[in-house]
């Protein structure tokens, strides 16, 4: 078969990946892009005697790249050689996405133009000739539907027909002021008798990027030994001119193609911009947010439960099933103890963290989640949080990794330290199983409205310790946010599950690798020496639960909980793994605790805030680390974790019992 490598690009929130899931379904995988760690989307749709593999590229609005998401999506389609590039454009917002087309015009590549989200500009009485916008592009131009599908197998066909015939190669040629053009042409010049040193730059193109400011570029020729013509010896202000009189360029072409080929019927007023009004109201908005977030906890825990239920009765039949067989007692417990105990005590809140990911799934896809970052701004500012920082917020309650790695999108140093600190508050999913545990076991029906509690205590506890750092160790003002709100979208049932089967698999892939092999140590500490009680404090386990319980007792943690602390360090889920290792025999974990005299739902509550606010995974303070670049500040983080969650567990505790009289 032919390979055609097709890359996806385009502003944010036009609906890239939603495209990307309806050309390739679930024959798709998530890679870190070279050198970063930015995530890149890439999958396969064969179509007759073609291979598609597609990549969805981080959004940008412009090939002048200033984030890492930015840079990954211009190193792409500079230099991946792809057959030919499709640039989704919403199709509310023609002229605002037509600056970025002007740019990869300009690259020499074959191109499409995906014209997304037709039917919600047919709502909004906006009318877009795709034959007059194709015509004045010279790029063919495909009306889509990508949440429904509609026009995909067109585009499909036209990238394919574009790809053998190199049509769009012959875009449309940007008028620039003719002073510019000379400069351009001088240096492009030059830059043909020097093209070894461009890779796969065309000389033109090249000596655009020079005359906009591309640093990069020109530092990059610079290392080579090249002396570039007008640039090392221009003003800086004649440069500044030259600059601004592209960007003018562009936004003036985008101004005119968009004014031959888009009609609006003006004065109507949209159900958008009257639910906005409301979501994201200054009073309103934020008690709106919440109780979403509410509901979603709600559901999470009511819908997964039928669920759970059925997979404790497989994991009991299982482990009646191993203490009937006749085999050396060794390898029964490792098996019903170790095994079916540890990881199945794990695995049996994967669909808790299922329904989760797609609840998200959807909130994100209506468009609301950028609304609740919009909602937030006015309090993280307050506190001395840069607006930006609630994106990473809410990428931490699905890990809290790839949050830490999504602070390099804020440009002040303060902002990315206070942020990094803050963002293992976040409750990641790798928590759930020990809420749904705890608060199912003690807390009943009540089980939903203290998960709720958690994750409202995570966020306020993140900004109290903003503020607190923000007062006392960096005193200057968080530079401005702004962002752009999505249109509301009709999630797609279609696309949401990929998105949680993806989220899903991942954390199964961790309860396979690493979960397992941390419950594994747990059983051999519970097992040996040879000849102790399983799971008793003369055991390995024990000993060494013993020796730290002492630093919990004013927390009233037992030893096994000290024991699950100290192994959820390797990853959150271990916790509920390590108690069912150590809780193991015939009757289920939930059993067991509820039958424990040292436990209370006070105590429950407490070792649920302690998980919730001490240490992050391993790979969290490994990425933690990375993005530090030094050991002081992750110290300060680990610190700062340990000390909040022992107080906030102190207070819980205390308070508690005085409250309930216990």
């Amino acid at each position: 078969m032919k390979d055609i490598r097709i890359l996806l690009t385009g502003n944010p929130n036009v609906g890239k990946t939603t495209l990307f899931n309806s050309i390739c379904g679930v024959h798709q995988h998530t890679g870190n892009y070279p050198g970063v760690t930015v995530e890149i989307k890439e999958g396969k749709r064969q179509i007759n005697e073609y291979s598609l593999i597609v990549s969805d590229l981080p959004g940008t609005y412009s090939l002048s790249a200033f984030t890492p998401d930015e840079q990954v999506a211009r190193d792409a389609l500079l230099t991946s050689h792809p057959d030919a590039v499709v640039q989704i454009i919403d199709a509310t917002n023609v002229e605002r996405n037509l600056f970025l087309t002007t740019q990869l015009m300009e690259i020499g590549i074959p191109m499409v133009i995906a014209l997304n989200m037709c039917d919600l500009a047919d709502e909004q009485g906006i009318s877009i000739d795709a034959e007059c916008l194709e015509k004045n592009l010279k790029i063919p131009v495909v009306r889509i539907v990508a949440r429904k599908g509609e026009g995909i197998d067109t585009l499909i066909d036209t990238i394919i027909r574009v790809t053998k015939e190199k049509s769009s190669v012959q875009s449309k040629e940007i008028e620039y002021p003719h002073s510019v053009t000379s400069h351009i042409n001088e240096i492009g010049s030059f830059l043909t008798s020097h093209s070894s040193s461009l890779g796969s730059l065309s000389p033109q193109y090249a000596a655009i990027r020079l005359m906009e400011g591309d640093e990069h570029l020109e530092k990059m020729l610079h290392d080579k030994g090249l002396a570039i013509p007008f640039i090392d010896k221009a003003d800086p202000a004649e440069r500044d001119g030259i600059a601004e009189d592209i960007l003018l360029a562009r936004y003036r072409t985008a101004e005119e193609i968009t004014t031959c080929s888009v009609t609006c019927t003006m004065g109507r007023v949209m159900p958008a911009d009257l639910i906005d009004q409301v979501l994201t109201h200054r009073i309103f908005g934020i008690p709106i947010f919440l109780s979403c977030m509410w509901f979603a906890f709600q559901l999470t825990f009511s819908a997964s439960n039928p669920f759970l239920v059925g997979i404790e009765y497989v994991f009991g039949y299982f482990t009646e099933l191993m203490n009937n067989v006749d085999m050396d007692p060794f390898i029964r417990s490792f098996l019903s103890d170790g095994v079916i105990g540890g990881v199945g005590s794990v695995l049996v809140f994967v669909p808790s963290i299922f329904v989760m990911f797609l609840l998200l799934s959807i909130l994100e896809d209506t468009g609301y989640l950028a609304r609740a970052a919009f909602v937030m701004d006015r309090l993280m500012h307050s506190v001395g949080l840069h607006g930006r920082s609630f994106i990473p917020f809410l990428i931490g309650f699905g890990c809290n990794v790839p949050a830490i790695m999504a602070t390099r999108t804020l440009q002040s140093k303060a902002d990315r330290i206070i942020t990094i600190i803050t963002i293992p508050f976040m409750s990641c999913a790798a928590r759930l199983p020990v809420y749904v545990l705890f608060a199912g076991v003690f807390f009943g029906a009540a089980a939903g409205n203290v998960i709720f509690f958690l994750y409202v205590l995570g966020i306020a506890v993140a900004i109290l310790s903003a503020l607190i750092f923000r007062r006392l160790v960096f005193k200057d003002e968080p530079s401005p946010f702004i962002m752009e709100l999505p249109p509301y979208r009709r999630p797609s049932g279609f696309a949401a599950a990929v998105h949680m089967w993806f989220k899903g698999r991942e954390y199964l892939k961790r309860a396979g690798l690493v979960i397992f092999g941390g419950v594994i140590v747990v059983w051999a500490l519970a097992t040996l020496p040879v000849g102790v009680e399983y799971g008793s404090a003369e055991s390995l386990a024990g000993i060494i639960g013993q020796a730290f319980q002492p630093i919990f007792a004013p927390l009233g943690f037992n030893w096994q909980l000290v024991v699950g602390l100290i192994f959820g360090f390797i990853a959150k889920e271990v916790v509920v793994g390590s108690l069912g290792t150590l809780y193991g025999g015939e009757e289920m974990l939930e059993s067991s605790l509820a039958a424990d005299p040292t436990l209370s739902p006070v105590i429950a509550l407490a070792y649920m805030v302690f998980v919730l606010l001490y240490l992050p995974c391993v790979a969290a303070l490994g990425v933690i680390r990375q993005e530090m670049g030094n050991w002081k500040w992750t110290g300060i983080a680990i610190g700062w974790g340990i000390l909040v969650a022992y107080v906030f567990a102190f207070i819980i505790l205390h308070v508690g019992s005085l409250v309930i009289g216990a």
